[in-house]
Order: structure tokens, then C-alpha cells, then sequence
């Protein structure tokens, strides 16, 4: 029995320090200037869209297509190459502070307003950034012969061509995993670690095609840029319910539940 209540109290300390941690760095992120939020989430935007660019290559060059289990399997691979490229690099990536940037608030160590502030300007760059990205890729890369046009249509239809419940259920399961993937990846303490969970995490999102705002606003945008089946309405509808998604799915899911579970255990 003692050996029980060790190893509960042992869980316990340990839940605890992933979220003192987590509490350390999202307050410094919250109290960060404008211009270093801008600018890291301009960054995350841009490093981002090697995942979406990697699967136009992919599906331009692999025999099969989207129902092929090799060419799904190796799509989610490549899907997750713009997120190791951010979350290792240490960039500003909005769905992950739907559920980093929400602790302190549950904490009472920071506002709504800081809360929003942050999003606001996160958010704000990864979707600048996913658009210069993008019109670079549209515009060099199928020079390069390993995309064609057809395969940017085929990525982007994927996306929209579900209804806008779909967008919106779909957007929260990618924020819960992207809000899981953070506290995995603060629990983490090797780099190694932190690789395979981001593979196994974003590849997850990638298997099943879920909405996730950041990289999938590149995703959209290819289609929108090259192919007329693509409409702008399509583009904000896909944005707006899978951003509202994503925010509820990390908020909601991983941030509200981790709290609790984590401060009611702990006192």
C-alpha cells in the first residue's frame, strides 16, 4: 500500500513540474514584445509550409493518390516535416498556444486580454507567413518538375470538400492533438523524444486529414491560387471554423482537463 501511494505521489510531482514548467514559459511568451511574437510566428508560417510542398511532391511523384495506404502513409510522414521544422526551432505556432497560453489564464497569473494579444499576433504571422510561403511555392516550384498543379488542387480539395460541420468537429480533434502534442513535448527531456512524438502526432493529423488552421492555410491557399474549383470562399470558411476548432480543442481538451486533473491531484 505505501508503495502505491508512492508511486501516485511520484505521478503526482511530476504532472506538476511539466505544468510549472509550462507556466514559466507561456508567462514569458505572454509578457514578450509585439514585434518578437510577429516576427516568430511569421516565422512558424513559413517553416510550416515544407509539409504541405513535400506532399504536392509526393503526390505528383508517387504512382498512387490519396486511398492508397503507401502513398497515406507516406503523406502523413512528410505532412509532419514543416512541424518538426517549427516546434524543434522553436517558433511561435498559434495551435499550440491554444493550449500553452491558456494555463496562466486558468492559473490567474495572466488576463484575457494578454491572452488574446498573444493569439492576435501569433496567429497573425503564422497566416502571413503561410502566404508568402505559399505564392513562393506556386510560383517557383513547378519549374523545378517535382510538382504539378493538379497535385496543389488535390490537397486543397481534400480540405474543403467536407461540409462545414466536418470543418469545425474535425478542427477541434487537430487542436486537442496539437494541445497534447505541447504538454508531451514539455514532459519530453530528449530531443530524440520530442522527434518521434511530433512525428507520431502530426503524422496522426495527417493520417486523418483533420483541419488544422496553420498548416492547412497553406493547404487551402495552394488550391486557391492555382485552381478555379478553389473559391475564396471556400478559403475563409475553412480558416474561420477550423481556427475556432483548434482553439476550442486545446483550450478545452487538453488545457481546462490537464489544470484540473493536475491541480486537484497535486493539493
Amino acid at each position: 500500500m505505501s508503495d502505491q501511494n508512492t508511486d501516485t505521489a511520484l505521478e503526482q510531482k511530476s504532472s506538476r513540474t511539466i505544468l510549472d514548467s509550462i507556466l514559466d514559459s507561456a508567462l514569458h511568451e505572454l509578457n514578450r514584445e509585439r514585434s518578437g511574437l510577429l516576427l516568430s510566428g511569421l516565422s512558424a508560417g513559413l517553416d510550416i509550409g515544407f509539409g504541405p510542398l513535400m506532399m504536392a511532391v509526393v503526390l505528383t511523384l508517387s504512382p498512387g493518390g490519396y486511398g492508397d495506404l503507401g502513398t497515406e502513409l507516406l503523406l502523413a510522414s512528410v505532412y509532419s516535416i514543416g512541424f518538426i521544422f517549427v516546434i524543434l526551432g522553436r517558433s511561435e505556432l498559434f495551435t499550440e498556444h491554444t493550449m500553452l497560453a491558456v494555463i496562466p489564464v486558468l492559473d490567474g497569473q495572466a488576463s484575457l486580454g494578454q491572452l488574446g494579444r498573444l493569439w492576435g499576433l501569433v496567429y497573425a504571422g503564422n497566416v502571413l507567413g503561410g502566404l508568402c510561403f505559399t505564392l513562393l511555392a506556386v510560383l517557383l516550384t513547378p519549374g523545378l518538375g517535382v510538382v504539378e498543379p493538379a497535385a496543389f488542387e488535390a490537397i486543397a480539395h481534400k480540405l474543403v470538400s467536407h461540409d462545414l460541420q466536418w470543418l469545425f468537429v474535425g478542427g477541434i480533434f487537430a487542436g486537442w492533438l496539437m494541445g497534447l502534442l505541447a504538454w508531451l513535448i514539455t514532459a519530453a527531456q530528449e530531443t530524440t523524444g520530442r522527434l518521434l512524438l511530433v512525428l507520431i502526432v502530426t503524422g496522426t493529423i495527417g493520417m486523418l486529414h483533420l483541419p488544422h488552421s496553420i498548416a492547412g492555410n497553406v493547404e487551402v491557399l495552394f488550391g486557391l491560387f492555382t485552381s478555379p474549383a478553389i473559391t475564396v470562399a471556400d478559403y475563409l470558411s475553412f480558416l474561420a471554423l477550423a481556427t475556432v476548432g483548434n482553439a476550442v480543442g486545446g483550450g478545452i481538451f487538453v488545457a481546462a482537463l490537464k489544470y484540473g486533473h493536475v491541480v486537484r491531484g497535486a493539493s
